[in-house]
Parts: C-alpha cells; sequence; structure tokens
C-alpha cells in the first residue's frame, strides 16, 4: 500500500472525488494516510474528519515566504513517511527542495489542457475566464507530475469537455470539475499506486493501457 497524503487549501471537492474513489474500491493499492491543509479553516478538513483520515494543519498563513512554508510542509510529510503527495486544490507552489525530495512522486490537477491556459498566475476562475475570452471550444483538466516549472510536469491523463455558448466561469468550472477533474484525479492516483506509470522523459506510458491510450 502506497501510503498518501493529499495536500488541500478550500473546499476540498477533488479531496472527496478522491475518498468517494477509495471507499468503491476505484483506488487500488493505496492508503489515505493523511490530508495536509494550508489553511486552517478548510473545509477538506472536515471531509479528512468525516472519512476517519488523519487531518493535519501547515498554516501557509505563518510563515514569512514560500520557501519556509515549503520547508515546514516537508518536515510534516517526512514526519507521516509520505510516499505520495497528491496536491487537490492546494494553493501553493513548492519549493525546490521539496519536489526534488518528492521528484515523480507528486501528482497535481490542473483546470485546463496543458499546455492551455497554465502556468504561473492560472488558478481558479482565471483558468476558465481566459479559455472564454479566448474562444475556445474545448477545455478539461489534466492530472500531472510537479516540477518545479509551474504546470509543466509530465502528463498523466487528460479529459477534455466541450465549452458551451451560453457558459460563464463558473459554469465550466463546475462542469470541468464534475465532468473531468473528479474522475481523471482519482485514476491517477490508482495507475501511480498500482505501479503503472512509466516515465519516458516527459512522456508517462501507462502499462496495460489500451491503443485509445486510457487505461484499462
Amino acid at each position: 500500500m502506497v501510503k498518501t497524503a493529499v495536500m488541500v487549501s478550500g473546499g476540498g471537492t477533488n479531496l472527496q472525488a478522491i475518498i468517494d474513489s477509495h471507499i468503491f474500491g476505484e483506488i487500488k493499492n493505496c492508503e489515505l494516510a493523511a490530508v495536509i491543509s494550508s489553511n486552517p479553516t478548510a473545509y477538506a478538513l472536515s471531509r479528512a474528519e468525516y472519512a476517519g483520515i488523519p487531518a493535519h494543519v501547515v498554516d501557509a498563513g505563518r510563515y514569512t515566504n514560500r520557501a519556509s512554508f515549503s520547508e515546514a510542509a516537508h518536515r510534516k510529510l517526512s514526519e507521516l513517511e509520505i510516499e505520495l503527495i497528491v496536491l487537490a486544490g492546494f494553493m501553493h507552489i513548492l519549493g525546490p527542495p521539496l519536489v526534488k525530495a518528492y521528484q515523480n512522486r507528486i501528482i497535481n490537477i490542473h483546470p485546463s489542457l496543458i499546455p492551455s491556459f497554465c502556468g504561473p498566475g492560472y488558478y481558479g476562475l482565471r483558468v476558465h475566464e481566459e479559455a472564454l475570452k479566448f474562444g475556445a471550444r474545448v477545455s478539461g483538466a489534466t492530472a500531472h507530475f510537479v516540477t518545479n516549472e509551474v504546470d509543466s510536469g509530465p502528463i498523466i491523463l487528460q479529459k477534455a469537455v466541450d465549452i458551451l455558448p451560453d457558459d460563464t466561469p463558473f459554469t465550466l468550472q463546475r462542469r470541468i470539475m464534475e465532468e473531468a477533474e473528479w474522475k481523471i484525479l482519482p485514476e491517477a492516483v490508482s495507475l501511480y499506486c498500482e505501479g503503472r506509470l512509466e516515465l519516458d522523459g516527459q512522456i508517462v506510458r501507462i502499462k496495460g493501457a489500451r491503443d485509445d491510450g486510457s487505461a484499462s
């Protein structure tokens, strides 16, 4: 079983998708060992409590810069002997020492089809505002490994979602969560924990994938 920590900052809808998938046996070989929040009032902490998952707070507001916060998070992860980190609505950029220590062991979900509408400053509603402003017909979500360059790590899974003529940033955000994020993030976690992901440079290959590239 792969000891996994889910790092959160807010409501925890992606965390809930992971919890639900785990309960229904859709995530295999995974121990949800901890939820770590950067926000002491995040509702995600309540979700963890309801699910019986140990919850911890590393309060970003108590640290003067990214490096000191990331160092504190690193200490907590090491203390818990975490093997896989999942960023699920985590609103902070982790520092290089932590990313290096967990190279190819940090999975993030981003609400667009990378490399579109991603990178520094692209989070929350801004991603969907920019997609609509650009006139994109399709958006979606990407599960990827984390590197020191924001939203540039190897792509594990992507799922497209059509943009509708009457979409607002809010409706698009919600539909991408429901149709893409909540599906591919748990799947990516399971693929990792099952040992089915192989990296070839920037390319992630899935062992046992069907010809269309989807996991079987």
